[in-house]
């Protein structure tokens, strides 16, 4: 079971504006959980959750190569609302919203958030 997945970050500010609204588009509910200064939960109370966090050995957040977390969404159109989010708040296209694998695969968006860290925005409906 996963209980948060963990994305670095070398701007907590930007992080927590950024990663707060993105959740806002797929649950109006999702707001930070814990703040414990350098590391933020967010989400919702008994669900899988997105922490964000400055390093703990003090050395800058780097993004690694095929990491990437994948954010659940109920509809298509929210995959769109939280691609078009991501891009308004500074993040960059990974990949447009559309079907993958065809055309009963799941719908997706790839984007980066500003600090370089990969995403997507998953509908399998």
């Amino acid at each position: 079971m996963i209980g948060y997945v963990t994305i670095g970050t070398n701007d907590m500010a930007r992080a927590t504006s950024f990663y707060t609204a993105v959740l806002a588009e797929l649950d109006p509910g999702a707001k930070v959980l814990v703040d414990m200064g350098r590391l933020k939960i967010l989400g919702k109370p008994g669900s899988v959750n997105l922490a964000i966090c400055t390093p703990f050995d003090g050395k800058p957040a780097s993004t690694g190569n095929g990491v990437m977390v994948a954010l659940a969404a109920d509809s298509p159109a929210k995959v769109d609302a939280v691609y078009k989010k991501a891009l308004e708040l500074g993040g960059s296209d990974e990949g447009a919203p559309g079907r993958r694998g065809g055309d009963k695969g799941p719908y997706i968006a790839y984007f980066r958030d500003p600090d370089g860290n990969k995403l997507n925005a998953i509908c399998m409906k």
